[in-house]
Order: structure tokens, then sequence, then C-alpha cells
């Protein structure tokens, strides 16, 4: 249970850092000043910096995986509503930190997607798997004549996904959500409607 603590220990931090930093500017001393974890338990983990930011990689998608999962997928909520509770809880998250994170992930694929083969393909495959939530909710909304039938589903909701990013991308870089706003009240008005 100690050695998982100490695990997750340092991929939170990393995290963390990274997302403050980004990845080529966060170094191992950092991580293991930050989080207090000496050297040698660190290569006991991990094999390598690239090692380690694909474990953090690897942490945040699942987290971000079982948040969307909670959003777009519950039954119980009408798959528009669980679109628009998305998007909100973005905003919301987006207030939070103050404009000043965004998506790790989508972050990441900015940086390294251009450096490293093998950060790209994790990266794509995360956001791959990001984008069946989406499949799912728009099938429910499609099936419940809520969406045009005549649409691609797996475009809209690859579509919705860069779409989004872009709208956190820019709500960083102006300090505020109105890039995020306006990309849903364009998405509603314009795409999902049946």
């Amino acid at each position: 249970m100690k050695t998982t603590a100490t695990r997750d220990r340092l991929l939170d931090t990393g995290a963390e850092l990274i997302g403050n930093h980004g990845y080529n500017a966060t170094g191992i001393n950092a991580v293991l000043k930050a989080s207090g974890v000496p050297k040698g338990s660190f290569y006991h983990y991990f094999a390598s910096k690239e090692d380690f930011g694909l474990a953090v990689i690897d942490r945040v998608a699942l987290s971000y995986d079982e948040k969307l999962t909670h959003l777009l997928e519950d039954t119980r909520v009408a798959p528009l509503d669980r679109l628009r509770g998305y998007f909100a809880a973005g905003r919301e998250d987006m207030l939070t930190c103050d404009h000043t994170h965004g998506c790790l992930i989508g972050n990441l694929g900015q940086e390294m997607a251009g450096q490293s083969d093998v950060f790209r393909d994790r990266l794509d495959k995360v956001f791959q798997q990001w984008e069946q939530h989406f499949v799912r909710c728009l099938t429910d909304a499609q099936r419940q004549s809520h969406v045009d039938s005549t649409l691609d589903i797996e475009a809209l909701a690859s579509f919705i996904l860069a779409g989004w990013e872009g709208a956190i991308l820019r709500a960083k870089t102006l300090k505020s959500v109105e890039p995020m706003q306006r990309f849903e009240n364009i998405l509603f008005s314009r795409l999902l409607v049946p």
C-alpha cells in the first residue's frame, strides 16, 4: 500500500507541475522535491522521465475518462443535457484554476506531438477513447430524435472534442470562458438540432 501511495504521489505531483510548467520544463528533481520522494524511489517506479511522463498521461487520462463516463453516459439524464453538463463542468474547471491549466492532455499534445512519436501515439489513443464517450452520448441523442439522423456521429464526436480543446486553449489565452461558451452556443444552435 505504501509503495502505491508513493507512486501515486509522484504521478499527482508530476501532473500538477507539468500542468503548470509543461513537460520539458518539469525536471525529475523538481518532482522529487515537491513530492518529498527520494530519487531512488523514483527510479524504482519509472525507468526514465519519458516513462514517467507516459504514466502521468495514463493517470490523468483514466481520471478524466471516469469523469466523462459520469457526465456523458448517465442514462438517467437526457443526452443533450449530459453534453451541456459536460460543457458547464469544463467552464467551472477553467474558472476554478483562473484560466491557467486547461486540459493537461491537450497541453501535452501541443507541446510533445512534434517532439516524440511515443507521446503523440499515446495522446492520440487517449483522445480516441474520449471521443467514444461523445459517440455514445450522441448516439443516444440520435436514437431519441434529438440530433439529426443523417449526421455522422463519429465525425461529430471528433469535431466536438477538437473544437472544445481549441475553445479551452482560447479561454486560457483570453483569461475568459467566453470562447468555451461561444463554442457550446454555436454547437447547440447550428449542429445539434433535430
